[in-house]
Order: C-alpha cells, then structure tokens, then sequence
C-alpha cells in the first residue's frame, strides 16, 4: 500500500521537530556539564598539588584520613555516589529510567577529590559521568520529560562528562553509547550524544581546561608481520583486561565480607595501600600520571607496573574510595603495552598507546570509542592499529566487564551460550557455558579439512558426525 504524501509530509515535520529538539536539549546539558567538568577537575589539580606539596610522611598520613572521610560522607549523605560513577549511572538508566538524586552530584565531587589527592588510585571520568548523567537527570525532571526522553538526557551526560574530561568529543560520545550493553547501540542517541560531547569539550576549553594530546611520530606501515604482532598484542591487552575485572571483582567481594564497619575496611584499605606503596614505590598512588605519560613515550619504571596499578586501583576504590576507573586502565593499558614491546623487541612508543585504548576497549566493551580516541589523542595515523588491538581484546574478554551493570544484548560468538539482556552481566565470577553441539560440529567440520590436506583419518565419531 502507497502511503499518501500528507503522511510523509507529517513524518518529516515530527524528524525535523525532534532533530531541532535534541539539538536544543543536548547543547544545554553539554553546556552545563563542561563548565560542572572544568570545575571538578581544576578544583582536582589544585588539590592535588596542595597534598604534593606536603612532606612524605604527612602525606602517607593522609590517605587513611582522606579515605575515611570519603567512606563517612557518602554514607551518610548520598549512597549512590560510592565506588566508580559510571556504574552508578548506568545501573540508573536500567533500572531507575535514568534518575539520579541531585545530592548524587556535589557528593561525588567532593568526594573523589578528597579520595585522589589524599593518594587513593582513582580516576577522574567516573565522577565527570555522574556528575553530568545527574545534572542531565535533574534537568530531565524540571522539564517533566518522559522516561525514554530522560534516559537519552542521561546518556548525552555521559558523552558529555567523558569528552570534557579527556578533551575527546567524538569518543566521548560513542562511548556513552558502548557502555550502556554488551553488542548493541542505540542510534537513535548517537545525534545528541555528539552533540552534547562537542558543546561540553567547547565550554571547557572556553573556560581554561587544557588537554595532552600526543603525536606518534613513528607510525610504521602495515605489514604482515605488524599485523602479527598487533593481534599478539591484542589477545595480551584482552588478557590484561579480563586480568583487571578479576581482581576489582575479587577485591570488592573481599571487603564487602569483612565484618569490620565502613571505618574499619576504609582503615585497612588504605593501611595496605601504603604498605604496598613503601614496598613498590608511589607512582601508583592517585592518578599516576607522570609514569603514564612515561609509558605514552616508551618508557617503562616496572615491568609489572601494570598489575600493581590494578591492585591499587581495586584496592582503594573497594574499601570506600571515591572515583573513577579509565584513568586507572590507561595506566594499565599504557604500561602493559610497553611490557609487551620490552618483551618481543618492539617500539614502545607505539605499543603503549595501542594498550592505553585497547584495555580500555576490553574492560568497558567498547572498542569503536576505544578506536575513535585513539585517532584523537595519538593521530588519524593509528586508526587502523587501534582498531585492530581494540576488537582484539574486546572479543578475548569475554562476556564481562568492569561495570557489572552493563547488559548484554548479544554473545560474542555463537559457540558461546548465554542470556542476552540480563540484570547485570558477569564481573569476573562464572564463564558462559560453550554449547556442545555447535562446539563438536565446528570441530568436525574443521577435522574434514585436516583430513582433506593431511589424508589422515580422524576418530571414529568424528567420521559417524559428518
């Protein structure tokens, strides 16, 4: 049946109404989040070198007092402002349509600068996220908009804090649409969110904020053999990845055991981290961005720098720290990619880029923002590597992730058996069931052509199967 040309008339006025619309409402909620964003992180910086400044003994004292205080205040003003903050917001878009208590937002920001410049490992888009999914949220509510209209405000917050943050807009805002599930984007979103994640990164340049972006000078041609090396590196950065949600997964189930009270677990979380730091040294100590920028340009201080990043990481933010998780796995990333290169004789100075975006791209299940940052903090040179190491790892993860509360919309392989679309999906606590059948099927299937080549006979069942 031929619709009549009034219908497509009212069709394209309803497009062009909701197209104006959003550009309306995501500009006002990228605008509010990159000045909130400037805010936080100046105020951050500027706490920082005020904890730097102090001597070394005092400012081992003040871990345990900065963690304590964190503990304290969330607990008694804002529950939902603990741990990580994109967690929080996306467990509120599936389970609460998006809504965000406005306490949530000065709490988190106060508390995350009390947790990273008293030493906690913490990073700073967590808060950055919640803070503009809450702003969003809150904006959502002044306008009585409907619960699909709030959950895509809340998503723009997301893009929004990210790009303001990291001065990556594009990223930004596919990454507010990667983390929310597991093989599935909405793109009905992805307007606003480039729209809210370019306007939040305007406002905070306008404002001050500055952004280290890097030039690879280096980039080699894409051989053979580079190819090689970049699924090697790919499998190892998705084993980093699925390294990193085992231990924070492990970490937090440890403290949410101990029968010792909040004060109590703050205490001894942080009492380890300073043993740890006096055994290992302080780079790991808040956001680790000197040994970062170190391992961006090749140079490695430990070995096993990037374990020790996670422990501390896992560590601070399981006992009653405050923050962020990515600036954690770019440490991670970036450390465990010049590792690799140390290893196998390779530039350091490309791998550890490759790993900064890929680990990020095996923890959070986003390869395609992993890939995009890439291009906008190293180069438009190292797409393609990027993309390669960061689908990698993202498929060697598996069916996990380091927010429990991102979904899983589809399995990443059809040998693997799963339930699509749970409440939470797995952090590092069971492996997806392989179907037998499938499995056994594939395995005959490739022992055909083994015997084809080879003329060897494979097991009689294998030739009842066929």
């Amino acid at each position: 049946m031929k619709r009549s040309y009034a219908r497509v008339l009212w069709e394209e006025v309803i497009l062009i109404y909701a197209f104006f619309k959003w550009i309306v409402l995501a500009s006002l909620a990228g605008a509010m989040v990159g000045a909130v964003s400037c805010f936080f992180v100046k105020s951050l910086d500027w706490a920082i070198a005020g904890g730097g400044s102090l001597p070394d003994g005092s400012r081992l004292l003040l871990l345990p007092l900065g963690i304590v205080a964190s503990t304290l205040i969330v607990r008694y003003m804002a529950p939902d402002a603990r741990g990580h903050g994109t967690e929080k917001v996306i467990e509120a878009i599936h389970e609460r349509s998006g809504r965000i208590a406005v306490k949530v937002i000065p709490v988190k920001l106060i508390t995350t600068i009390i947790t990273v410049a008293s030493g906690g490992s913490a990073g700073k888009e967590g808060p950055a996220a919640q803070i503009g999914a809450g702003l969003a949220s809150t904006l959502a509510t002044a306008l009585r908009f409907s619960d699909v209209d709030r959950k895509k405000l809340v998503v723009c917050g997301i893009s929004a804090g990210f790009a303001s943050v990291f001065g990556t807009p594009m990223a930004g805002a596919l990454f507010g649409l990667e983390v929310l599930y597991i093989g599935q984007m909405f793109y009905d979103v992805l307007f606003p969110s480039i729209i809210s994640g370019i306007v939040s990164y305007k406002v905070s340049v306008a404002l001050g904020m500055s952004y280290g972006h890097f030039s690879i000078l280096d980039v080699p041609p894409i051989s053979s053999d580079m190819v090689m090396w970049l699924i090697l590196a790919g499998i190892f950065f998705g084993l980093v990845s699925f390294m990193h949600i085992e231990i924070m997964g492990f970490f937090e189930r440890f403290f949410s055991r101990l029968k010792l009270g909040l004060v109590g677990k703050a205490i001894l979380g942080a009492f380890t981290l300073i043993v740890l730091g006096l055994l290992l040294g302080d780079s790991y100590f808040g956001l680790g961005l000197k040994s970062l920028d170190g391992a961006l340009e090749g140079g490695m201080e430990s070995p096993l720098a990037f374990l020790w990043k996670s422990l501390f990481t896992a560590i601070t933010l399981s006992c009653g720290g405050s923050g962020g998780v990515v600036t954690p796995i770019f440490f991670i990333g970036a450390t465990s990619g010049v590792a690799f290169a140390s290893v196998f004789g390779l530039n350091g100075a490309l791998f550890g880029p490759l790993g900064f975006v890929a680990v990020l791209a095996g923890c959070a299940n986003a390869p395609i923002s992993a890939t995009v940052m890439a291009m906008e903090l190293f180069g438009a040179d190292i797409g393609v590597m990027a993309a390669l190491v960061s689908v990698s790892a993202f498929y060697i993860v598996g069916h996990r992730s380091v927010y429990p509360s991102q979904r899983l919309a589809r399995s990443k392989s059809p040998l693997i058996v799963v339930r699509t679309n749970p409440s939470r999906v797995d952090k590092g606590r069971s492996v997806p069931l392989i179907s037998q059948s499938i499995f056994f099927s594939s395995i005959v299937k490739l022992w055909v052509c083994i015997e084809a080549i080879t003329g060897i006979k494979g097991p009689d069942r294998f030739n009842r199967d066929r």
